[in-house]
């Protein structure tokens, strides 16, 4: 189901008997209609395994299933969202970033080091996002949480993308990254700008990236 944007910091959604969402915890803002809110157990369409992953993954930011038929408006602590429409592809996104989305999208775990390998974890650590992340895949809308507004970034074959790692907050497609780093000689002297690290992202798709190096 489609997400309507009512401002820069808040969603509504139609909710219609039969359908489902998952939202973030807390996200409900207000609601007209018939509507229940139930914590989700089973982890997402994804199962009780897809549960027990993300709990070893420390991706287990709680959950709430959104159903029944009226209208419900989401945000959370004043962050921008930005809506993302999945055509059967898959979004990499941390936990934390979920607002809400489809139930008709399959939820799981990866692992960031089968993303570049060594260096897939490295970023984990570097960015204190963790050695994995969510993914959701198949037809449905993702509404993701960051701060200063998102911008859209396309990734092709002959042009990678290299991004803050404290600034990236999602990407979806055939896309790999691995972290490279950027010293030279005037971070070896301390007059760099401290951004010795990029998060590069090469493939087909695209990446998404906040206005802002602060985390949620």
């Amino acid at each position: 189901m489609p997400f309507t944007e009512i401002n820069s910091r808040m969603v509504e959604a139609q909710i219609a008997p039969g359908q489902k969402l998952f939202s973030q915890r807390g996200a409900m803002l207000a609601y007209k209609g018939d509507v229940s809110f139930t914590p989700n157990i089973q982890g997402g369409q994804g199962g009780v395994m897809s549960m027990i992953g993300r709990r070893v993954a420390d991706e287990a930011t709680p959950l709430m299933t959104v159903e029944g038929s009226g209208t419900v408006v989401f945000g959370h602590g004043g962050h921008h969202i930005q809506v993302i429409n999945l055509a059967g592809d898959t979004l990499y996104v941390e936990a934390d970033r979920l607002l809400a989305f489809d139930g008709t999208l399959t939820q799981g775990t990866m692992f960031m080091g089968s993303q570049g390998g060594v260096m897939g974890m490295v970023r984990g650590q570097v960015t204190g996002q963790g050695l994995f992340t969510t993914t959701l895949k198949g037809h449905g809308a993702v509404a993701v949480m960051a701060h200063g507004g998102v911008i859209e970034l396309p990734i092709t074959p002959q042009r990678p993308v290299h991004v803050d790692p404290q600034a990236y907050v999602a990407h979806h497609g055939d896309v790999r990254n691995k972290l490279s780093t950027a010293l030279g000689w005037r971070d070896m002297v301390g007059r760099g700008s401290g951004e010795a690290f990029q998060l590069e992202l090469s493939g087909n798709g695209a990446v998404y990236v906040q206005a802002s190096e602060e985390k949620l």
